[in-house]
């Protein structure tokens, strides 16, 4: 089997998908359309069309075909540790960055941030609040702590474009891994002001603290999604024996 091909065919299709040519509820054309239209085999289409359905852009479903599934929500896998702007080239349609507010505070005003990055309590963060917006409605509020001494040259260009990358080019960092955990919250306050009047108003709430390849604590991020809207993403095998 060719991978290039069946990944060139996943890659064609799911891109239709997203892009609203096939809609929640169509069904994608057959086997052996497809296998005439990208000239292929038919293993190579059945592995692009499994691809697909691993990835719940279709179902396929016995006597009717690969039928799309496909929810055109906001969707970002939390188990890879990949930049806002990043996972913005892999999408077709292309999400805005608010910078809310980019300020210094000492650390011992955020107990939780000062024991996650190791700090002392006059040592300074940065907190970092962010909208990420499409056509005017905010999807998703991320606020983060970075720590001052390791990033005095923060400023809102960077916020707005991506922290990640003047991390690793500008400042020859490597960032390694995070830790992640997932919770469902009712809304505060502030988080009505900045996603505004939302049913149900419930977050999906990632919470990270992010390492450096030393294993130094860098980022506190908090990032609050729509409950709705929110997908996890991500792959389980299931081991046998025991």
């Amino acid at each position: 089997m060719n991978l290039n091909k069946y990944n060139h065919i996943y890659q064609v299709l799911s891109s239709d998908i997203s892009e609203g040519n096939y809609g929640r509820g169509d069904v994608l054309p057959s086997e052996h359309t497809l296998v005439s239209t990208f000239d292929v085999s038919r293993e190579t289409v059945r592995k692009a069309l499994n691809l697909l359905q691993e990835n719940g852009y279709i179902q396929k479903m016995k006597g009717k075909g690969s039928v799309v599934i496909y929810n055109p929500s906001m969707d970002f896998t939390v188990s890879h540790l990949t930049s806002f702007k990043e996972i913005q080239q892999l999408k077709t349609k292309q999400y805005t960055t608010k910078v809310v507010e980019l300020v210094q505070y000492p650390a011992a005003e955020f107990p939780k941030v000062l024991e996650a990055l190791k700090l002392e309590a006059d040592d300074r963060v940065w907190r970092l609040i962010r909208q990420r917006q499409f056509e005017g409605k905010t999807h998703i509020v991320d606020t983060d702590y970075f720590i001052v001494e390791m990033m005095p040259g923060l400023n809102t260009r960077i916020a707005g474009d991506s922290i990640y990358e003047y991390i690793e080019k500008r400042l020859g960092l490597t960032i390694a891994y995070s830790h992640k955990e997932i919770t469902f919250d009712p809304m505060n306050e502030k988080d009505l002001e900045l996603f505004g009047n939302v049913i149900p108003p419930y977050t999906a709430t990632v919470r990270s603290v992010v390492h450096l390849t030393d294993a130094r604590p860098f980022q506190y991020n908090i990032s609050k999604h729509l409950a709705n809207e929110f997908k996890f993403v991500d792959f389980s095998r299931r081991f046998q024996g025991g």
